[in-house]
C-alpha cells in the first residue's frame, strides 16, 4: 500500500499502529495478493483530501472504501452494504465514533 495522499510519515506510522483492522467492518487486513477486498486502504473519514489529521485519516478494507466512496459517513452507514454487513454507529471503531460525534 503506497501513500499517495501526502500523509506525513509520522501520521502514517501512527495510523498503522492504531488501525490493525478495518475501522468500519472490523475485518482483519490481508495482503492484496490474498484478497484485494480485505487489503487495507487509506480512508479520509470526512471526504476531504486536504484534511490530513489523525482524526480524519484511517485504514479500512478496500471493500468498505469502495462502498463508501464519496458518500457522507452518516449517509453511508444507512446503506444496504452497511446493513448487510451489520456496520453501524455502534459497531465501528472508536475513531469513526468520534468523527460521528464531532459532526
Amino acid at each position: 500500500m503506497s501513500n499517495s495522499w501526502n500523509i506525513p510519515l509520522w501520521l502514517e506510522l501512527e495510523v498503522r499502529q492504531r488501525d490493525k483492522r478495518c475501522v468500519y467492518c472490523g475485518i482483519e487486513f490481508t495482503s492484496s495478493r490474498i484478497s484485494k477486498k480485505t487489503a487495507p486502504s487509506w480512508e479520509h473519514i470526512i471526504n476531504d483530501a486536504k484534511i490530513i489529521t489523525r482524526e480524519n485519516i484511517a485504514l479500512c478494507c478496500c471493500s468498505c472504501n469502495a462502498s463508501k466512496g464519496q458518500k457522507e459517513l452518516s449517509v453511508w452507514l444507512e446503506s444496504k452494504y452497511c446493513q448487510e454487513k451489520n456496520i453501524n454507529k455502534d459497531t465501528v471503531s472508536l475513531i469513526i465514533k468520534q468523527a460521528l460525534e464531532n459532526k
